[in-house]
């Protein structure tokens, strides 16, 4: 996860350090991962065409450019083919149809197309979707994590377990703790719908089980019979729960060794969540970060425009900023927020975990010091923030939006920061509703400045048309937007040699170009959203 670039170009000469180290990124933490995910690595993408290792920087300091980027030949050592290219950008994709009854798809959504693609290694996105069984609707979700990708893996197996069980009504919280207690079989929850790269921890399974029931049983002492729980209500109370379990259980730690060091990874890193929940007609998202929800709304001409369902949680965000100014004595003002960050280190002004800007200093050195042998010898677990005087600065509490969808709202983008600093929302809108329709709005092509011969001229209008022809190539909306995201160029079309360049670069180089990109694309049903309308106003 890091901050947005400005100008993220891959030159076909690349000199050497004037313009690849103007590209170097602020990271979204200070630092390399805390906790580093080392064991998932195989788990997430082809990596395997990287030839470097990835050296860390300390803990909350600044990454500085080592001496071996001073060289461009890294970037025309692995050019690769487009089969190659095909093969890196499909590794993650995932598609899922939404069954038909009778030959109709009674749902308002038809289905969603995802994909991953890493910068970090491992990579630190997360992404998750479910159907709920014992309730209606979808959750899809896109977590971003970062100083490591502990606390993301934690949210995309747990996050939607909490939502879910918030919005059972009582009597089914009862049989489900009936159930428990008398030892059966409990009745599934979630319809999970996951590529296979999508790693499932089964060492924290029974951990997280008994820390969910814990949730459940104090919603049957909260509810009564007959009580309709509010979908609202249910997502704001599920981000938090999860997060104050996250850090309840590294407090607690566990008897089991391995488990002890997982709960202090998982807390000690951070994550962003954008989630959907979508049940008929109504759609909601619930945002803590800089994730972001779009939709894309076809106007009557054909064309496609954007609508932004989630705000980014950041220093660009006046109402952030002021919100937490407004949580700290007036004498804090000028070091709560420092260089755009959070005490001068954290861009996401709310994310899960990261408790180092949520406990107090007396707290953190008591769970470090009975904490695993691995923490003790990382001397910058240790690290305290500066200016560190009224804790918590960070909260997990989402944004939440409510649309009532319409036929004309034909798609949802999710995506995670990675998606967002590449291309502009409305770009992505466009790209993804001329792949899914098939028709193409040209718009008067642009040079951006410029300047171009006739030949140059014609050779863009000729790439357009090639462009058009071969819109079809990708079978996945999510790697269509990626191709674009990774491979445009200055004038707004893919580039095949700045796709393989960007694709082929070293672990030392890819993170400083982009971050890692999670899409998650979900096409609406028209026709049954607008019957749908219609009975709920009858």
């Amino acid at each position: 996860m890091r901050a947005r670039l400005p100008a993220c170009r891959v030159p076909s000469a690349m000199p050497v350090t004037s313009q690849l180290l103007r590209a170097l990124p602020r990271s979204k933490v200070l630092a390399s991962s805390l906790l580093p995910c080392q064991q998932h690595q195989s788990q997430f993408g082809p990596v395997a065409h990287l030839p470097a290792s990835r050296k860390s920087a300390h803990m909350w300091q600044r990454r500085q450019p080592s001496r071996s980027y001073q060289t461009s030949s890294v970037l025309h050592s692995y050019i690769l083919t487009p089969p190659q290219v095909n093969s890196i950008l499909k590794a993650n994709e995932y598609s899922f149809k939404v069954p038909e009854f009778d030959g109709k798809n009674v749902s308002s959504v038809m289905g969603f197309e995802s994909n991953q693609l890493p910068a970090n290694a491992p990579i630190e996105d997360r992404r998750s979707a479910a159907t709920c069984l014992q309730t209606r609707g979808m959750l899809l979700g896109v977590f971003d994590g970062h100083a490591g990708c502990a606390c993301a893996q934690a949210l995309s197996e747990r996050l939607f377990y909490y939502i879910a069980v918030s919005l059972l009504p009582h009597n089914t919280l009862c049989e489900l703790e009936a159930a428990v207690e008398a030892g059966r079989a409990l009745s599934p929850i979630l319809q999970w719908h996951k590529h296979p790269n999508d790693y499932f921890s089964r060492e924290a399974q029974r951990l997280y089980f008994n820390s969910l029931r814990t949730y459940w049983q104090e919603l049957i002492d909260l509810t009564s019979p007959g009580d309709v729980p509010d979908t609202r209500e249910a997502l704001l109370n599920a981000f938090k729960r999860l997060d104050n379990d996250i850090s309840l259980e590294a407090q607690v730690g566990d008897p089991n060794a391995f488990l002890h060091y997982w709960v202090l990874r998982v807390a000690f890193s951070g994550a962003t969540a954008c989630v959907a929940h979508i049940d008929g007609p109504d759609l909601f998202i619930a945002n803590a970060g800089d994730a972001r929800a779009v939709l894309g709304v076809q106007e009557e001409d054909g064309s496609f425009s954007a609508h932004t369902f989630s705000n980014d949680h950041n220093a660009q965000n006046e109402s952030e900023v002021a919100r937490i100014r407004s949580e700290h004595p007036p004498s804090e003002r000028k070091t709560v927020i420092r260089q755009e960050r959070l005490l001068g280190l954290l861009m996401p002004f709310r994310a899960f975990g990261d408790v180092k800007f949520k406990w107090s200093i007396e707290l953190q050195k008591r769970v470090l010091e009975s904490g695993p042998d691995q923490l003790h010898e990382n001397e910058q677990t240790k690290f305290i923030p500066p200016n560190y005087h009224t804790p918590p600065y960070l909260t997990a509490e989402p944004e939440i939006t409510y649309h009532k969808l319409r036929p004309q709202d034909r798609f949802l983008v999710i995506g995670s920061d990675g998606l967002w600093e590449t291309l502009h929302r409305q770009e992505v809108i466009r790209i993804v509703g001329e792949y899914l329709t098939g028709v193409h709005q040209h718009q008067p092509l642009k040079v951006g400045g410029y300047r171009v011969t006739l030949g140059q001229m014609q050779g863009l209008l000729e790439e357009r048309k090639a462009r058009a022809s071969s819109a079809f190539e990708d079978q996945n909306a999510a790697t269509h937007l990626m191709r674009h995201a990774v491979g445009n160029n200055e004038f707004g079309t893919v580039d095949h040699e700045r796709l393989s360049k960007m694709l082929s670069l070293p672990e030392e180089l890819a993170r400083m170009y982009r971050d890692d990109i999670t899409i998650i694309i979900t096409q609406f049903n028209p026709h049954v959203i607008g019957a749908q309308r219609q009975e709920g106003q009858s």
